[in-house]
């Protein structure tokens, strides 16, 4: 089913751009919003409804890179860079905080909070839903819910 993300490439570089402001006023940096998307699948939900279908973000491999933007803050706080557009407001705690989680100490045994996957699972359904909106506005959204069920 990926032949459907294949045909809207352009689309989706368009929606990208767009949603770069939103990223940015988000707690993630481009570098951990790109990984983020990496772990995300899109899906067309209820493909078979033209009233009832959506785009939406399959965010189950989320789980497994959550530690991995860890270590990208890690890496970025190491080099002097601000971890995201909430730097100050996400619980970053300076050097011993970077290399106890570096070292799987921090934060407890699960890695990133509950509260990091719940932004990180928010932000990428609203990224579904601007691309399902623009599909709609250039008027390929019949299409590519049509090309999703192939």
């Amino acid at each position: 089913m990926s032949e459907w993300t294949d045909a809207i490439v352009g689309e989706r570089m368009t929606v990208d751009n767009q949603f770069n402001e939103r990223v940015a006023a988000s707690r993630f940096s481009s570098q951990e919003w790109g990984l983020i998307m990496t772990a995300t699948e899109l899906e067309i939900e209820n493909a078979d409804d033209p009233e009832a279908a959506r785009v939406v973000a399959d965010t189950s491999s989320l789980p497994a890179i959550m530690p991995e933007l860890e270590n990208l803050r890690s890496q970025m706080a190491g080099m002097g860079g601000a971890p995201g557009g909430d730097a100050g407001g996400s619980g970053g705690g300076g050097l011993v905080d970077s290399i106890k989680g570096a070292l799987g100490l921090g934060g407890g045994s699960d890695g990133p909070s509950d509260e990091e996957l719940e932004a990180a699972e928010r932000l990428t359904q609203e990224y579904a839903d601007e691309l399902q909106a623009h599909l709609e506005e250039v008027g390929k959204w019949e299409q590519v819910r049509v090309a999703y069920q192939e």
